[in-house]
């Protein structure tokens, strides 16, 4: 019986002390947890103070992501100044390791999220996890752009395609090729871009340049917005959006190669014995009315058959632009543009769209800003033969 009482006695001394190393183990674990995150909130908070327009901050390495979708989680929402950073931080670390900051220029408090960061080709599932977290967008980190969880890029997400506009008759922006219907140009690239960026198929659909207006403001919308050889105007940015120029334009002339050396003004060709041919609806039949009063001027439905009636002799002088005159002059050695170095107009082109639509406006803005800082927007215009203006 005394053995049983002491050997008794002698498990419940060792499971004292096993309970007793534990707690002392645990509490210095905890120590070092709490040193831990004191330090990464010292450190974020630090970078913050000079930072103070937004930052996102992998805080395991405490590092700057180049790319990705930052959405911050419900959990941490509404944690601002250095007293709440603890909070944040533990629960980044216990989830995908970033925060996220910015100071709030009204109050001038600084506030902190726990940050989940998606690949930048999981637009749609950033954008459900930002409706499902209760935050209004989702941050693009390479373009540094904002994404509204509900707008019109959400929509596209949502649809899967990405509706494009275009005329499909202006070689090399935008052709569509009768016998298969297939769309090429640089303008197709550049739409094939940006769905790229959004996640999201192509889908181009045949507009006019005497509907284009009307098209891009019908209800309900046939395309999101439409691309092409579409200068930049007052007059359109008053009734739609447009986006900054991706393409420098101007209007020139084509002629015949062998008359050449009759055209060097616009008063040589503001003759009543020259026959100016030009598409209907768009700023080329604008530019010639305004222009070339004297001139006769004759208006062909079809932009693409244009060139070959001029090299055929159905007409003197196509109007036209720098950007579509060097194609029909390369692949028919019958015509010229003598007048390609020296505009009578200096333009860009952009992307049209409708009002109401400025989270794919500042998308496709972010966009093309990224193409001209990387060098692919002029390596596109390389491809093309076309001149970059930027």
């Amino acid at each position: 019986m005394r053995d049983k009482v002491y050997r008794f006695r002698q498990f419940m001394v060792a499971a004292i002390m096993i309970v007793c190393g534990l707690t002392v183990l645990s509490a210095c674990q905890k120590d070092d947890n709490q040193d831990r995150v004191t330090a990464i909130s010292d450190a974020v908070w630090a970078y913050s103070q000079a930072n103070p327009d937004g930052f996102t901050l992998d805080i395991r390495s405490m590092t700057v992501p180049k790319e990705g979708i930052a959405v911050s989680y419900a959990a941490t929402q509404g944690s601002h100044s250095r007293d709440k950073l603890d909070f944040v931080v533990r629960h980044a670390l216990q989830h995908d390791g970033y925060v996220g900051g910015w100071q709030n220029p009204e109050n001038g408090l600084y506030y902190f999220d726990s940050t989940r960061l998606f690949p930048e080709d999981k637009l749609a599932d950033a954008l459900k996890f930002g409706r499902d977290n209760g935050q209004y967008s989702a941050f693009v980190l390479s373009l540094f752009a904002d994404v509204p969880v509900n707008g019109k890029i959400a929509e596209i997400v949502e649809r899967g395609t990405l509706l494009v506009g275009t005329t499909g008759d202006y070689r090399p922006l935008s052709f569509c090729e009768p016998e298969t219907g297939k769309y090429w140009g640089f303008g197709i690239e550049m739409a094939e871009e940006i769905a790229r960026r959004l996640g999201v198929a192509t889908s181009f659909v045949k507009t006019s340049w005497p509907t284009l207006t009307a098209d891009v403001l019908a209800d309900p919308q046939t395309f999101d917005f439409a691309i092409g050889g579409i200068t930049i105007t007052d007059t359109r940015r008053e009734t739609m959006l447009m986006s900054d120029g991706y393409l420098a334009n101007g209007k020139t002339i084509l002629c015949r190669a062998n008359d050449s050396d009759k055209y060097k003004s616009l008063e040589d060709i503001n003759r009543p014995e020259v026959t100016v041919m030009v598409n209907p609806g768009g700023l080329n039949e604008k530019f010639a009315n305004e222009n070339l009063p004297n001139a006769t001027i004759v208006v062909h439905e079809k932009n693409e058959e244009i060139p070959s009636l001029i090299a055929e002799g159905q007409a003197d002088v196509m109007i036209t632009e720098i950007t579509e005159a060097p194609y029909y002059v390369k692949n028919d050695s019958r015509l010229a543009a003598p007048l390609l170095d020296n505009p009578f107009t200096h333009g860009e082109i952009g992307v049209l769209m409708r009002k109401g639509q400025d989270d794919l406006l500042q998308m496709v803005n972010a966009i093309i800003g990224q193409m001209k800082s990387d060098g692919s927007l002029r390596r596109l215009h390389e491809k093309y033969g076309l001149s970059y203006g930027f």
